[in-house]
């Protein structure tokens, strides 16, 4: 998926075509530079120079996409000079940018000289098919094992509806989103985020706007396992109703400050307060409040859906309870840190830490975490949810990769969007660590909280077109209970 050095063959516009036939007419002049292009899947070429100088930057292939959406990715400009090692390395860097826009399934850099020190550039991209109606057909619960053991394989606790995505409004990179769900949450969501409201492209918006209700609800946890709560005449005993606005400042290319704004409104039925009177804390059965979160966020990883190099760091703190505070007054304060390691060619490690921390010793049961909710779990306990005030998860992968290739199916579907599909399969090895702290210590669940956890197994993991993964692991936890679980996310 990433060679650097190679060029495709691509369906051009005219202006397009025009700057191809410039690239074609260079390479033939190559010869009289005596200075041969990169060899095919390297980096090297003969007689590099000490330092290198863009003369220009041509963009194919990018049918719908602004340019100007791609070169905001660049680290390099035109008519400067650059040692000749740091430019391949900063090539590297910023052909894996551009992909992690999402907007492509095929990246490629390639650097032409056309002088002693100097080149011209030619980034090749093929799209992806941005507007995407798609069926909604989800489970309800937590994870797979959760629906499949816990839940008994229960048909009613899945949702299903339409949802429409396009990923690539106006062609700069703005996000649409609308879905419309029945079945076992009813609900409705708006989403719409400009990533770049300025010339500068470091300043972004988005809204977000959503609607839901259940007639089954978890009220509680008891021994670690959810508590629901369905009334007798299947009512709706739950809604919600959302808003968030969000203001993103992107300071340079992996740095990222957040802002966001929002309102919530949650009313349950009185039915729920008397299974569980300390539901929100309050004899109300509407919980309202605003809230208002700071997140600084350094991403710096290979591939977003799957990562096999780089860095995650994440530090959120969320206020609860802005104007009024009668309702709620809570400080949560989260810190994720990933790394992915290279071992060799074949071989990466990756290592994960998440922690959390409420300030008050209770809070409403909309917003308990724990060990067990998304995103924070310890393998071999996805059946269990480990609920407290403060968390710790640390976890390990070693992964393998077996089969590293691409399908073409060009002869099948005449789509440029869909007829390529790249396929990586993972041997993994995992050991996952972590505890919760619970300031109550409820006794139905002291045999999991406030106590060193782990978990550890194997397993493969399949990474596909559009960043869909699968995951199938088999893993024993601390009391020596094993079994086989099935994910559809990478696990960090």
């Amino acid at each position: 998926m990433f060679k650097v050095g190679q060029i495709y063959r691509y369906n051009y516009s005219f202006p397009q075509f025009l700057n191809v036939v410039r690239i074609l007419i260079l390479v033939c002049a190559f010869p009289f530079f005596n200075a041969p292009i990169f060899a095919q899947d390297s980096l090297q070429i003969q007689n590099a120079p000490q330092q290198i100088k863009v003369n220009s930057i041509y963009v194919i292939g990018n049918q719908k996409t602004e340019k100007e959406i791609i070169l905001r990715e660049l680290d390099f400009t035109t008519g400067y000079f650059y040692d000749w090692e740091t430019f391949l390395g900063i090539l590297k860097a910023d052909q894996q940018k551009i992909f992690n826009l999402r907007l492509f399934n095929e990246v490629e850099i390639t650097p032409l000289r056309t002088g002693p020190e100097e080149v011209e550039i030619l980034i090749a991209v093929k799209e992806r098919f941005y507007i995407l109606p798609s069926v909604i057909f989800e489970l309800a619960d937590r994870n797979f094992a959760e629906w499949w053991t816990n839940q008994q394989r229960d048909w009613s606790r899945v949702n299903y509806g339409i949802k429409i995505n396009h990923a690539n409004v106006g062609g700069r990179n703005e996000k649409l989103r609308f879905s419309g769900q029945l079945g076992f949450t009813k609900g409705l969501e708006f989403i719409y985020s400009k990533p770049y409201i300025d010339r500068k492209q470091k300043h972004g918006l988005s809204f977000q706007l959503s609607y839901r209700d259940q007639k089954t609800v978890p009220i509680a946890s008891r021994f670690n396992r959810q508590l629901f709560y369905t009334s007798a005449l299947e009512e709706v005993i739950r809604k919600n109703f959302a808003t968030a606005l969000r203001y993103t400042f992107r300071r340079t290319f992996y740095n990222f400050h957040l802002l966001t704004l929002g309102h919530s409104t949650t009313w349950v039925s009185p039915k729920i307060l008397e299974e569980n009177p300390n539901y929100f804390l309050q004899p109300d059965n509407r919980l309202s409040y605003s809230f208002f979160q700071y997140s600084f966020l350094h991403d710096k990883r290979d591939n977003i859906a799957y990562a096999t190099k780089g860095e995650l760091l994440q530090l959120t703190t969320t206020k609860y309870g802005l104007l009024t505070r009668k309702d709620l007054d809570e400080l949560e304060i989260n810190v994720t840190a990933n790394r992915y390691l290279p071992i060799g060619k074949k071989v990466h490690f990756a290592t994960g830490l998440t922690a959390g921390w409420f300030m008050s010793p209770r809070q409403p049961y909309t917003l308990v975490r724990g060990i067990g909710y998304a995103p924070n779990f310890i393998r071999g306990y996805e059946l269990n949810v480990i609920e407290g005030q403060q968390l710790v998860v640390q976890k390990n992968s070693l992964r393998f990769q077996l089969i590293q290739t691409s399908f073409d199916l060009s002869k099948a579907i005449y789509n440029d969007q869909f007829n390529t599909l790249p396929l990586s399969i993972y041997l993994s090895g995992n050991f996952d660590q972590g505890a919760v702290r619970d300031r109550n210590r409820i006794f139905e669940n002291l045999a999991l909280t406030n106590q060193y956890l782990f978990g550890y197994g194997t397993g493969i993991d399949i990474v596909t077109g559009y960043d869909a993964v699968f995951r199938l692991e088999y893993s024993i936890n601390k009391q020596g209970i094993g079994n086989f679980f099935f994910n559809f996310k990478a696990p960090f």
